[in-house]
């Protein structure tokens, strides 16, 4: 029985009980208010072990919540250092990709370059041999004239 019942029971047998003629003493049942007692302690009694069980179920969900808490934090750390792991593994690798186009590139525009300069050289060769033959008819016909003018 609840404990606030029993003392309303005992309120009610103190409230109804007889009074004593001529003084503010009451007459009650001894073994009455005894009985009431007993529950009390037994009720309180009970009521005192469900609580302490009630703290003691509390404590072993606050202790396994944290544990839970603990692991879970635990595993987003272990996450987060595999990808941060994956990440940078990522980031080397087009580091690396970026350095070999980067390179390519390089190698690209260097043939064009070596391309581009075979090209001025080759016409630049081609219009010294017709200077070159142009000085040398030139010279020829300094020779010839030479020649004429000493013969004549």
């Amino acid at each position: 029985m609840d404990v606030l019942l029993l003392i309303d029971k005992l309120d009610d047998v103190v409230h109804h009980a007889s009074a004593v003629p001529l003084t503010d003493q009451l007459r009650v049942d001894k073994q009455e208010i005894h009985d009431i007692l007993d529950e009390m302690r037994a009720t309180i009694s009970e009521e005192m072990k469900q609580a302490r069980w009630i703290v003691k179920e509390r404590e072993e969900t606050l202790t396994e919540t944290k544990a839970e808490a603990q692991r879970i934090v635990e595993d987003a750390r272990e996450r987060q250092e595999r990808l941060l792991a994956e990440v940078t593994k990522a980031a080397g690798r087009a580091a690396e990709d970026i350095i070999e186009d980067a390179r390519a590139s390089g190698r690209q525009a260097r043939f064009g370059a070596e391309d581009y300069a075979e090209e001025i050289l080759n016409t630049l060769e081609l219009e010294l041999s017709k200077f070159l033959a142009a000085v040398q008819r030139g010279r020829n016909r300094l020779a010839r004239t030479e020649k004429h003018a000493t013969n004549s």
